[in-house]
């Protein structure tokens, strides 16, 4: 009976450690840049239907068409020089190389284009934002934090001997 009570407890033991490393893996605000949409924990790319372009959040590079080959880099190219990346509409998606499928996403997200109705990470005052530290509020966030910390360290230390 003991070794059941153990199975089960070791079973229920690596089962929340699985969870809890699933949601870090899947948790990326604070490497989305600040002209992204709020809204998403996770992005793998946004597309952005103005210019027909796709940028890799993990990888920070922007994906585009040069003739018949796609190629990257970390700015948009010159071409794009004068792009609002805050007032354009960006469609995430999260599968990988989206850019080999451009004519689904080009058809599919056409009439996106032109639209400026998106809140961008760097407007929004959700506080879970505010750990991506491009964020305006990042640095009051980080103090909070440690302020939190620290008063949660000495609440326990409050109690004096008689």
């Amino acid at each position: 009976m003991r070794y059941i009570f153990a199975f089960i407890a070791a079973v229920l033991l690596s089962s929340t450690a699985f969870a809890q490393l699933s949601v870090r893996v899947n948790f990326n605000v604070d490497r989305q840049p600040i002209w992204g949409p709020t809204g998403y924990d996770h992005v793998e790319f946004y597309y952005l239907p103005d210019i027909d372009v796709y940028y890799n959040v993990p990888q920070h590079r922007y994906f585009y068409s040069e003739g018949s080959r796609w190629k990257s880099g970390s700015s948009l190219p010159s071409r794009y020089r004068g792009f609002d990346l805050y007032n354009s509409y960006k469609v995430v998606v999260n599968e990988p190389k989206p850019y080999l499928n451009d004519a689904t996403y080009k058809e599919k997200y056409s009439s996106f284009k032109g639209r400026h109705d998106q809140e961008s990470i760097r407007d929004s005052r959700d506080s879970r934002y505010y750990v991506n530290p491009n964020h305006p509020e990042h640095k009051n966030w980080v103090k909070q934090q440690k302020q939190n910390k620290s008063y949660g360290n000495n609440r326990g230390n409050t109690h004096r001997g008689r």
